[in-house]
């Protein structure tokens, strides 16, 4: 029999991206099956069961069959053997869809493009508190939680919500979900989470009622009105503008995160800097009664 020890050391990259896979699919989805597998990495489903079932000879204990669900999820005393869980890691994983990450090219860039992002605080939940959020988004079930909110009412409050989509804004990471307390949809922000608890009981509203979801509208921009013509001309050909309109189809739930993205000028007036907001919003009519928050009345 070939000890762990040297198994560990003789996986192949592929294969070593499969074993992560299954850890984060059973830790934050709850459950991970053979057909998940063979879905994201194009293979067949004996194939699947190989490397379910190597994972379960490296990692013992971490993984148990459930019946209810036809496939393995995570036994109380996980322990990831193969992939880093925390946060930081994970979320940009989901977003990318299993983008290449530490390949055999070690530092190098695959593309051969370098890479950087902008040193900002981290506004994140613990590994915990997420992995009981995203349970509740892949089951649809309801997810009982305390949350720090910043309209000072309570430090901390107890609400039940039903997740249904991760959003992140560029600045934040935040999870669109219906409150049974305010009987709506809102966005709750990833790093005010302070716990949260999967529970068995079922979602009712799901991402079909989020109407604010599922309507989009399109952002009409253009050059802010005090750009230098050169300025304005030059900003029209950076965004692909058409007939002097930058047009852009954005859920309404969003609307507000986007003009924000994009430095839009949203003062009623028109005049903040135009070197830091060199966008105004053509449509504002239309678009102001889905975004009234980042609107300005001056």
């Amino acid at each position: 029999m070939i000890p762990k020890e040297k198994m560990m050391l003789d996986l192949k990259w592929a294969t070593l991206q499969r074993l992560k896979f299954i850890e984060i699919m059973s830790w934050y989805a709850g459950v991970v099956t053979r057909s998940d597998l063979a879905r994201a990495f194009g293979m067949s489903d004996p194939a699947a069961t190989k490397d379910i079932k190597l994972y379960n000879e490296l990692a013992p204990g971490n993984l148990i069959y459930s019946q209810a669900v036809f496939g393995f999820v995570p036994t109380g005393h996980f322990s990831p053997a193969f992939a880093n869980l925390e946060p930081a890691a994970v979320l940009p994983v989901l977003a990318a869809n299993l983008a290449t990450m530490g390949g055999p090219y070690g530092d190098t860039r695959i593309y051969g493009l370098a890479l950087e992002s902008l040193p900002l605080p981290s506004r994140l939940p613990g590994r915990q508190v997420l992995a009981q959020i995203t349970r509740a988004m892949r089951g649809q079930k309801k997810l009982k939680v305390s949350y720090r909110s910043l309209s000072g009412r309570d430090s901390q409050d107890q609400r039940i919500l039903e997740p249904h989509t991760l959003v992140d804004t560029g600045n934040r990471w935040h999870v669109r979900a219906y409150s049974e307390a305010t009987c709506d949809f809102r966005d709750f922000v990833l790093s005010r989470f302070i716990e949260a608890e999967c529970l068995d009981e079922y979602a009712v509203s799901s991402v079909e009622y989020d109407e604010d979801w599922v309507e989009t509208l399109p952002l009409k921009l253009g050059p802010h009105r005090l750009l230098s013509a050169k300025k304005r001309e030059n900003l029209l050909i950076d965004y692909g503008a058409v007939n002097g309109v930058i047009e852009i189809e954005a859920r309404r739930a969003l609307i507000g995160y986007v003009l924000q993205r994009l430095n839009v000028d949203t003062s009623l007036a028109g005049t903040k800097n135009p070197d830091a907001y060199p966008l105004m919003l053509l449509n504002r009519e239309e678009i102001e009664p889905f975004a009234s928050w980042v609107f300005e009345r001056q």
